[in-house]
């Protein structure tokens, strides 16, 4: 008997039919994944397993026991908890009071035992083996530890049932080891886990079974050493997907520039050099930290610079905010997209128009909604969004559809150079293969892209050049042939000297090259 089974789960919301009959069995120590694509009903599925919405049919067995979950407190009371995709924790708070918020243990007279809140947080993180002050602040903590106080809070629940909801996304490549650890004692302890993820690598390296969903529907569940990559990805999307980059087309002329950069970082004393073509894709690869980030808010004027001299289209010019660089046609795709590339409460249109509403100004000063909207539909089916409409509230679509939506803002603001940051992390394969195909299709229109990616598949099948970033410097250019994974991870982690990151006799003018 599974420890935790859903079955025949359907939920509908206004004009959405979300889940049809859905059914997940998970075992006592079993790592199970759920794969599918965005918008496929993963999500949906767990908040009703944690009481988060309420089924319209269909039940959940802990144990063989009906449940029915009126809400998320309830569930967490029948043994199951969740680490959501986006943090629960509150920053300013210690990370015991985050463990225990709202059920502190108490004493006769009601005041908090904080004693015993104590002693239950590091018998917590013992048994995870982790080392975490629990007194600290939760501001003060890296992203990596943050994730595991949130799967020790889970824990504190006494939970047999944990959801962990795209856990690696934040995390680098060490630290997603550490989590996998965790998970592997965690099975150890009969825990049931229902890992999502759309990395593959991870489901073949972590996970037991799998079940698929499509469309709301389920699809199969599999057991993760009989099958392989393609088949999920078929499964999931309906299609065979072998390559989800689109054909490599010729470089573009190197010589045809659209903006130049010479940056020299805060407390540095070398000084990088950017360049990037004409309807070229531009990659920034390296590690975590290595300063590829840094470099592209330095570009647009959203980081300290010692120097920074800039030429746009062959004009000199001086860009000291990311305002000036939107007025100069630079548009910013952000990591977290979010919290700082979008306004999720508001609709489509609202978040295309927002930074060039003077374009729909009425004689009277008024902003004419009908042209706004007009506008806002163009663009959506210029970049594909697919949405019921441009009124469509955009915290409502999936992570691929949001970041289009992103992207049409800035075709709408006129942007000639767009950076890319992680542009799909959090997206399924179907909408990744989406968003590269459109990529390539703004730069056969002349539009330039620096891409940075921690994805190396994507840095190799995207790019025409890539700049290798190492401890905050660029450290070599590849191009051609030599943009392979090996060669990039040879000088993203090699030894340098950051007096002369290159190991030139010029670092100010000559770059490592390998073409």
């Amino acid at each position: 008997m599974a420890l935790l089974a859903l079955e025949k789960v359907s939920k509908t919301f206004p004009g959405v039919r979300a889940l049809h009959e859905v059914s997940l069995h998970v075992e006592a120590g079993e790592i199970h994944a759920l794969l599918g694509e965005n918008g496929a009903g993963k999500s949906t599925l767990m908040k009703i397993l944690c009481g988060i919405h309420q089924p319209d049919s269909g039940e959940i067995l802990i144990d063989g026991t009906p449940q029915h979950f009126t809400s998320y407190r309830r569930a967490c009371a029948a043994g199951v908890g969740i680490v959501f995709q986006e943090f629960s924790l509150i920053p300013g708070l210690s990370v015991v009071d985050n463990i225990f918020l709202g059920r502190e243990p108490r004493n006769a007279l009601g005041l908090i035992r904080h004693g015993e809140m104590l002693k239950q947080a590091n018998a917590l993180f013992e048994r995870l083996d982790i080392d975490i002050d629990p007194q600290i602040r939760v501001h003060h903590l890296s992203v990596a530890d943050q994730q595991f106080v949130e799967i020790a809070k889970a824990l504190s629940l006494d939970a047999r049932v944990l959801v962990l909801d795209e856990p690696t996304a934040p995390l680098t490549p060490t630290e997603v080891e550490r989590l996998f650890a965790i998970m592997r004692q965690l099975r150890a302890q009969g825990v049931a886990m229902v890992f999502i993820s759309h990395h593959m690598e991870e489901i073949f390296e972590i996970c037991d079974r799998v079940t698929v969903l499509r469309d709301g529907e389920y699809v199969a569940t599999l057991n993760v050493a009989d099958t392989d990559a393609g088949a999920l990805v078929e499964r999931m999307v309906g299609r065979r997907v072998d390559n989800i980059f689109p054909e490599r087309q010729p470089a573009p002329d190197k010589s045809d520039l659209v903006l130049e950069a010479h940056i020299r970082m805060a407390g540095r004393r070398h000084t990088d050099h950017i360049r990037l073509g004409r309807g070229e894709i531009l990659g920034f690869a390296g590690l975590v930290g290595s300063g590829r980030s840094e470099m592209a808010l330095a570009m647009i004027g959203a980081h300290p610079v010692a120097e920074r001299r800039m030429t746009l289209e062959g004009h000199k010019v001086t860009l000291k905010s990311p305002a000036d660089a939107l007025k100069r046609g630079i548009g910013l795709l952000p990591e977290n997209r979010k919290q700082q590339g979008l306004i999720l409460p508001f609709t489509c249109a609202d978040n295309i128009s927002i930074n060039h509403l003077s374009r729909f100004h009425t004689a009277a000063g008024l902003i004419s909604r009908r042209r706004e909207r007009e506008a806002a539909e163009a663009l959506m089916d210029r970049v594909r969004v697919k949405a019921p409409g441009s009124d469509t509230v955009v915290g409502t679509l999936s992570g691929g559809n949001q970041q289009k939506v992103v992207i049409a803002r800035w075709l709408e603001r006129g942007c000639r150079v767009l950076i890319f940051d992680e542009p799909t992390r959090g997206i399924d394969v179907g909408a990744k293969s989406e968003i590269y195909a459109l990529m390539k299709t703004l730069t056969a229109q002349g539009i330039s892209i620096v891409m940075i990616s921690s994805e190396l598949p994507e840095i190799t099948g995207l790019c025409d050049r890539v700049l290798v970033f190492n401890h905050g410097h660029v450290v070599a250019e590849l191009a051609g042939d030599d943009i392979q994974a090996g060669t990039i991870m040879t000088h993203a982690t090699r030894q340098i000297s950051l007096d002369n990151p290159t190991g030139a006799a010029e670092p100010a003018a000559h770059l490592e090259r390998a073409s």
